[in-house]
């Protein structure tokens, strides 16, 4: 793997930094901390929250499920310091949860603030879930049918939403390559595309068009320092209690098969709860998948269009973030 550019981490000639007096965005915008697991965005969205006097909206496709606390890092009550956190705690571990489900419920939230004249903070790892907030996708003059629709989202709750997947990604494999399985809307727009012109919604070239303005930071943490921060964080989840909490979903009636039994660090654990003499071999199995999911990750976030990058040991990342929500759009 070729070494990223060193100039990734951006050095800023703005004006006087330290003093920055007013911390008033001036033309409100959204602001995005994202990148990889373990990264510590969390902190950061909470120091940015509690300077603009805002609210977090949680980007992560795990800390929806009310129970899974551990094993999703998920923040606790001190760590939020009293910041109002949305989109934590809103579905059941046995429920499935779309992207689309995840955009009615998080979408609002962001456009009431922002109605408010507040910043909205959106912070997470799951590119799916803030691509699905950030923008909305144009489909050029591909027609619609009602019916065709109504055929694939049948197909999908019949069958699964892996198997519609399937079904995109052999007639076009581009596209769905783009898109998770969960998320059915554009699953099944993407099929009905297809359907009906013949013709691939990858060969359309649509570019996703921002639904309001936004700042999008991300910590670039060296890779070798953010293997290290993810394997102290499985241990440190394993001291906790992660396979007690494993075990307790499914006393509770959480099947193994469950959505949300399939995140990194919870299926893998499954196994310790009937054969604990496994640990050390599970516990390196989850760290080299989160290792890998990180990769995924940040390789999906830098195809965000005007994503900045910091550097995690610098003391002045909130008011280079504050020059940014200061900045006028087109400045």
């Amino acid at each position: 793997m070729s070494a990223r550019p060193p100039d990734r981490r951006q050095t800023f000639p703005l004006r006087d930094r330290k003093n920055v007096q007013e911390d008033r965005v001036v033309e409100t915008k959204a602001l995005v901390i994202c990148g990889p697991t373990a990264s510590g965005k969390t902190a950061l969205a909470v120091s940015m929250a509690k300077r603009l006097q805002t609210e977090i909206i949680s980007a992560d496709c795990m800390l929806v499920y009310r129970g899974l606390d551990i094993g999703t890092a998920k923040p606790s009550l001190s760590e939020r310091e009293g910041i109002l956190h949305h989109m934590i705690d809103v579905a059941e571990p046995t429920d499935s949860y779309s992207v689309s489900d995840y955009e009615k419920a998080a979408l609002p939230v962001v456009e009431s603030l922002l109605q408010r004249g507040k910043t909205p903070v959106i912070c997470g790892g799951t590119g799916f879930y803030i691509n699905a907030l950030l923008f909305a996708q144009k489909f050029g003059n591909a027609p619609a049918d009602a019916a065709v629709r109504l055929k694939y989202e049948t197909i999908a709750k019949e069958r699964g939403r892996e198997y519609l997947h399937s079904l995109l990604r052999e007639c076009d494999a581009e596209s769905a390559a783009k898109l998770h399985y969960n998320d059915v809307k554009r699953v099944v727009r993407a099929l009905e595309i297809f359907e009906l012109t013949g013709r691939k919604k990858s060969e359309q070239k649509d570019e996703p068009i921002p639904r309001f303005p936004y700042v999008a930071v991300c910590l670039d943490y060296p890779r070798k320092e953010l293997y290290e921060r993810i394997e102290k964080r499985v241990d440190v989840m394993f001291g906790q209690g992660l396979v007690e909490e494993v075990r307790a979903l499914l006393r509770g009636g959480v099947p193994p098969t469950a959505q949300s039994m399939q995140g990194i660090g919870y299926k893998e654990t499954i196994e310790l709860v009937e054969n604990p003499s496994l640990r050390s071999t599970v516990s390196d199995i989850i760290k080299q998948n989160t290792r890998n999911y990180a990769k995924r990750q940040i390789t999906f976030f830098k195809k965000l269009p005007n994503l900045i990058y910091l550097a995690p040991d610098c003391a002045d990342n909130e008011n280079i973030i504050m020059e940014y929500l200061c900045k006028e759009q087109n400045g």
